[in-house]
């Protein structure tokens, strides 16, 4: 790592303290923000003193859960009470499995229900909003991401509760003879770079309110979990809750939770058995519908064969070191990179990108696996802190221009909590890049973001890894090297014989690392009569298994294959689709309506055809989720471009106290974001340097930066107008210095108040004493987040 310069260094601080002076003075006045510069960031709920509003309407979230088999029926119940003096709309966004099928919706008020239909998108949220404004009370139920929903609830009335069920189904697939059933509770604070003015509807739901680090959810959580397996089981637990566990019978089991646990819905609820004897259920399930046929094939691979000699590979490891992952999670991230990177063999080579705001690469190429490297890498991992935002994207554009190890197989592995709003157009860039590398996706935390960790791993061609708690840390470890080493299954093709299949999906298997069952989904015609042959290679054997197709097999019991095939169907066509690609719409918003599924394109909605609200006024509160357990509070970015900038992995420029005119400013972390980009050559951030985030570096010298400063004090003027209370918060900047010297797209992403942000501007914009921004023909783009306490 080549040293940068100290005067360049001092400068840049110079700047950032120049600028920061632009920001004091005698007094301030409530915080005005520039819309304009916005961007779509969750915050901290802060509950008013007033009961006229009641911030807080939903009561109580409730799951039963009826596990049949190998298949899952959850009917979810929230409860809703307005105990305020008004009207309110409440808006709820919670999370589900990204396999989950919801077919059905109900809202219940007093002793009236209404049953929720399907409808398209658009249609569905034009006529909630109809209802809402002629004081109706009425449901809506959209899908913003495949696991991230919304549920709005208008002209909840003083006094009223309001209840609203619904009810999906999935199906649970074992892996090494344990089967998992997960209820995610809460979802994660999305960090995202999008000006909040212009984002589309499915992202606005980014920007939601959460509670402080460490305190409970305000609603109640509760689960029940009705396990009938059709086997014996043996082994029932859950890792993440208290639970109580009674046994019906050998094959049957109920799972409750315990009443102390009933403010604990900040993290998954995974709950997983074993069959007597590691068995698994395997063969065909059959329904034949009133118009359409389904069946589900699912085959026990084979166990793994472990070749003689494993080539050498190149391991690229990205890693998420964002506000988000900031203690707990990052503490899994560096046990997992201890264990990976220990346990390398000599033969193999390795890099590290550490990714938040910016992005750092440890090394310009991979290095070999010996002890000298692998004992600096697990040194310089131990030394991060998480913080700043979660530029997903530019680490993974970073890992993919980097050359690779001639004759080396190469491979991505990508450590986050996935708290990202930007799922498909990382899927794009995967997609686009396969042939340069494989991707394995570990999930960080006790709530990830399981469609981004699943869907990474999906498009990667590679393998998804949850570790919720540093207990899971070594398992997934140990998982993920037994993967690499060798498929399970490769070279996989379907013959159907006899029997009349159509509609299949997956259409193309690709190879089998874990040893989990191969599912086929499909459709079939005519009689239940004839034969399913999987065949493949492991290792270097032939694999042959041939499913017999029998009529007795044909039962109404599996009704929700109709659900699971056409989620399927719109999982293959929508979920990992290229960002912005319209031509899957009409196909997916056809199945929604068919099959009665919430999708992308499709919602549920519920109407009362009573008018309640006769006023037809209301305020609408957004209900406070609590922070995933072990999130830290970095994970909030605030308005503006805060959460892009906010911390980084690189050490803070701690509390100082400095002198404008006649005033003492003391500045608490005056500088939180402090890493630097550096296109001429790929730089690992020291612990003991400080720099100012820009996306260029700017070149300016020293006798300016003091000319500068002379020229603010100098030039600053507060109107009149300025005049009010002692105030605490921070001031975002960025502007661009062009070839010239000449400022250019000077903007306030977060000011003080109007006059004073017209000031600002001024000074920046007219300032003669900008050295010019060359930087290999480039201008040069600042952005500073600045934190003030007068």
């Amino acid at each position: 790592m080549k040293t940068i310069d100290n005067s360049i260094k001092m400068n840049r601080i110079a700047l950032v303290l120049a600028i920061f002076f632009l920001a004091c003075g005698n007094t301030f006045c409530q915080v005005e923000e520039n819309e304009n510069d916005k961007t779509l960031s969750p915050y901290f709920f802060v509950q008013s003193d007033g009961a006229e509003i009641d911030q807080l309407p939903l009561r109580s979230t409730s799951a039963e859960v009826n596990i049949a088999g190998i298949i899952a029926d959850v009917k979810v119940t929230q409860e809703y009470k307005n105990d305020g003096k008004s009207a309110i709309e409440a808006i709820y966004v919670f999370p589900a499995s990204t396999r989950a099928a919801v077919y059905k919706m109900t809202m219940t008020i007093g002793e009236r229900t209404i049953n929720a239909v399907i409808k398209e998108r658009n249609q569905a949220r034009q006529e909630y909003e109809e209802a809402r404004q002629q004081g109706k009370s009425a449901s809506l139920l959209e899908q913003q991401r495949p696991n991230v929903f919304q549920m709005n609830v208008a002209n909840i009335m003083p006094g009223d509760l309001v209840k609203v069920e619904l009810c999906y189904t999935e199906l649970l697939i074992p892996e090494n003879g344990v089967y998992e059933f997960v209820y995610p509770t809460v979802v994660g604070p999305r960090y995202s770079n999008k000006i909040e003015y212009v984002a589309s509807q499915n992202d606005k739901w980014v920007s939601n309110p959460y509670t402080k680090e460490g305190e409970k959810s305000m609603a109640k959580f509760n689960i029940r979990v009705n396990l009938n397996a059709g086997m014996p089981v043996n082994d029932v637990r859950c890792g993440t809750h208290e639970t109580d566990i009674t046994y019906a019978a050998k094959d049957r089991a109920s799972i409750m939770l315990k009443p102390a646990n009933e403010y604990e819905g900040n993290r998954d609820f995974i709950l997983q058995y074993r069959l007597k004897g590691d068995a698994i259920q395997q063969g065909l399930l059959l329904y034949k519908g009133k118009n359409e046929n389904f069946f589900l094939a699912m085959v026990q691979p084979p166990k793994r064969i472990q070749p003689e000699q494993i080539p050498p590979r190149e391991y690229v490891f990205i890693v998420d070191v964002s506000g988000s992952m900031s203690g707990f999670s990052l503490d899994i991230s560096k046990n997992i990179l201890r264990d990976l990177i220990g346990k390398l063999k000599s033969t193999d080579r390795y890099n590290v990108i550490l990714f938040a705001g910016a992005s750092n690469l440890m090394h310009a190429q991979s290095v070999p696996a010996n002890q000298t490297n692998i004992k600096e890498a697990i040194n310089f991992i131990d030394r991060q802190e998480g913080g700043g935002g979660t530029e997903l994207l530019s680490a993974l554009q970073k890992a993919l221009s980097l050359k690779g190890t001639e004759d080396y197989s190469r491979t991505f592995v990508i450590l986050t909590d996935g708290y990202v709003d930007i799922e498909k157009e990382s899927f794009d860039l995967v997609r686009k890049n396969l042939g340069k590398a494989n991707f394995f996706a570990f999930g960080i935390g006790s709530s990830v973001n399981r469609y981004l960790i699943e869907g990474l791993a999906h498009v990667g061609a590679g393998e998804p890894f949850i570790a919720e708690n540093p207990e899971r840390a070594a398992v997934v470890a140990q998982q993920f090297r037994k993967y690499i080493e060798s498929p399970v299954l490769t070279n996989i093709s379907v013959q159907y014989t006899g029997f009349d299949a159509y509609d299949i999906e997956p259409v193309t298997i690709p190879d089998l690392f874990a040893e989990r069952p191969l599912i086929i989904y499909g459709k079939w015609r005519g009689n239940a009569t004839g034969s399913i042959t999987i065949k493949g290679t492991t290792g270097n054997k032939d694999y042959n298994q041939v499913l017999k197709v029998n009529a007795s097999d044909v039962s109404d019991k599996n009704a929700a294959l109709t659900y699971l095939w056409a989620r399927k169907r719109i999982q293959m066509l929508d979920d990992y689709s290229k960002a912005g690609d319209n031509g899957t719409e009409k196909q997916v918003t056809a199945l929604g309506l068919k099959y009665n599924l919430l999708t992308a394109y499709t919602s549920f909605i519920a109407v009362d055809s009573e008018v309640r609200n006769t006023t037809g006024q209301s305020t609408t509160v957004k209900q406070p989720l609590p922070l995933p357990e072990g999130v830290s509070n970095y994970a909030v970015g605030n308005s503006g471009y805060a959460s892009s900038v906010k911390r980084s992995a690189a050490p803070m420029m701690k509390s100082a106290e400095y002198s404008f005119e006649e005033e003492k400013v003391k500045v608490d972390d005056a500088i939180e974001s402090i890493n630097c980009v550096d296109d001429r050559e790929d730089t690992l951030v020291d612990s003991n340097k400080i720099y100012a985030t820009v996306d260029v570096m700017p070149i300016f010298d020293g006798k300016n930066i003091q000319a500068f400063q002379a020229y603010v004090k100098k030039h600053f003027a507060y109107p009149a107008s300025l005049k009010g209370p002692k105030m605490k918060g921070r001031v975002f900047v960025q502007f661009v210095v062009d070839e010239t010297g000449k400022v250019v797209d000077a903007k306030i992403g977060r000011g003080l108040q109007v006059e004073i942000d017209k000031e600002i501007l001024r000074i920046i914009n007219n300032s003669p004493l900008w050295t010019p921004g060359m930087h290999k023909g480039r201008t040069a783009k600042v952005r500073l987040i600045l934190p003030f306490d007068v």
